[in-house]
């Protein structure tokens, strides 16, 4: 009887320790795209994204903030003082584990939207047909692998600002074939569907154009599923009419994916910002295209945009802090659907214009070396050091350090009209240690919980 009774206790501990493993992935309903509207899984209700971008040290220092659980545990109950259901992060490490640290956002109810690039791997506005490259791109199916087994992962971005200015549309076929890729990796991968999407700059010249042609063609796997806007129109005092919002519904309307604003507050403006733009942002005037936003930053920066500061750290909320949660508090969700589109249709593409719309519609072919990814090769994760932007031949089993391509980590600079320092290419991707094979491993292991309740209950007879 006393060895039944150890081998049922073995069995309750394992079932205890097999619920506490669920909770890590599945306690959080994923978010699904319906229409120009985002959802949680099994849900009705519209989700809106009420959040912060998030990158502590910003281009000066690279840190993973989701792979130190320290850095974690501090900051996730400031986010659940604010009030946020996400935030964004621009560069990880793919090499590290994030299991903790995503666990503890999914318990404060938490979403997570990922840039899958980094500093020195990413498309390169200045050397852009050598940087899609097979190396590339298995920095970021890596990233993939990595981060897909979360549910409260809302999804990627592809890109940040990569088209910055009226000279770089060229690059967006190349930003386009990466979304494609990444879509195409995970229907292979059979992972669930996570929204790919693409964080634009508020440049007047392109950003309709821009907006379309990221979401127009045929093949389904080359349009985004979601458009992340970076607008720092709405300075201090402005309203939805002078800020130019009310502009930008009219420019965008009949978009048939959710857009959120993936950056946001102006601070040109003396004294702390007020963040007045948020009760339009979540009012009936915008919702029926945009489902909330992001606001610019966190941690304050060399650019001055922080809510916190953070010295030594610890940290100190500013008065930043205080008015965005106030804000997010007064700001309540639109009622019923708020008008969003259920059945739009993708953009027109369009047309090529030299000077002004520089992009063609044939997107370049995945690089043949990539191809392996997709019958069984597992990518391998890298470190931060990687650098795949001047890489241009074939798949190699690891970078040099030093960057030379055109983009830079983008947390810590300012976007568009915010100040006159335009904000380099999106960084972003990295993803714990587990590849797709480990994680495939992982889930394969995992028992069911009633097993270990039906054999406890049977030791205890024997």
């Amino acid at each position: 009887m006393r060895l039944g009774a150890n081998l049922a206790a073995v069995t309750l501990a394992l079932a205890v320790a097999n619920a506490a493993s669920d909770s890590s992935s599945s306690s959080m309903a994923p978010i699904e795209v319906r229409g120009n509207a985002f959802f949680k899984k099994g849900s009705d209700k519209r989700f809106y994204i009420r959040g912060v971008d998030y990158q502590p040290g910003g281009t000066g220092e690279l840190v993973d903030p989701l792979a130190d659980t320290e850095i974690c545990k501090r900051d996730v109950e400031n986010f659940k003082e604010l009030g946020l259901n996400a935030i964004r992060v621009y560069t990880v490490d793919n090499t590290k584990d994030h299991d903790e640290c995503m666990k503890m956002l999914a318990d404060a109810g938490i979403y997570l939207i990922l840039d899958v690039n980094t500093p020195k791997a990413s498309i390169s506005r200045f050397n852009t047909e050598c940087s899609y490259n097979a190396n590339y791109l298995q920095h970021v199916f890596a990233t993939v692998d990595a981060f897909q087994k979360y549910d409260n992962l809302l999804g990627f971005f592809a890109g940040n600002e990569v088209i910055n200015d009226k000279d770089t549309t060229e690059t967006a076929p190349y930003v386009k074939a990466v979304v494609r890729d990444m879509k195409k990796y995970m229907k292979a991968k059979k992972y669930r569907k996570i929204p790919v999407g693409y964080s634009a700059a508020d440049v007047a010249e392109n950003r309709v154009l821009a907006a379309q042609y990221f979401n127009c063609g045929d093949d389904e796997d080359a349009r985004i599923d979601m458009l992340g806007v970076n607008d720092y129109s709405w300075c201090g005092s402005k309203t939805f009419r002078t800020s130019g919002y009310s502009e930008k519904m009219n420019l965008y309307e009949g978009y048939s994916v959710p857009i959120f604003l993936s950056e946001y507050g102006c601070n040109t403006m003396p004294g702390a910002r007020e963040f007045g733009e948020v009760s339009s942002i979540f009012s009936e005037k915008m919702s029926s295209l945009f489902s909330g936003g992001l606001a610019f930053e966190y941690s304050m920066e060399g650019n001055n945009f922080g809510l916190v500061e953070i010295k030594g750290g610890k940290v100190k909320k500013l008065e930043d802090f205080e008015n965005l949660k106030k804000q997010y508090a007064e700001a309540k969700d639109p009622e019923g659907d708020a008008g969003y589109s259920k059945d739009g249709k993708p953009a027109s593409c369009p047309p090529y214009d030299k000077g002004t719309w520089d992009a063609d519609t044939k997107l370049p072919e995945m690089p043949k070396d990539a191809e392996a990814f997709f019958k069984g090769k597992t990518p391998k994760p890298n470190s931060l050091d990687l650098e795949t932007q001047s890489n241009c031949g074939g798949l190699k089993d690891s970078g040099d350090s030093s960057a030379k391509g055109g983009s830079s980590s983008s947390a810590s600079s300012a976007s568009s009209g915010a100040t006159a320092t335009a904000k380099a290419e999106s960084s972003s991707s990295a993803a714990p240690e587990s590849s797709s094979s480990a994680a495939g491993a992982y889930n394969a292991a995992r028992v069911p919980l009633a097993f270990y309740w039906v054999l406890g209950a049977a030791s205890y007879l024997i």
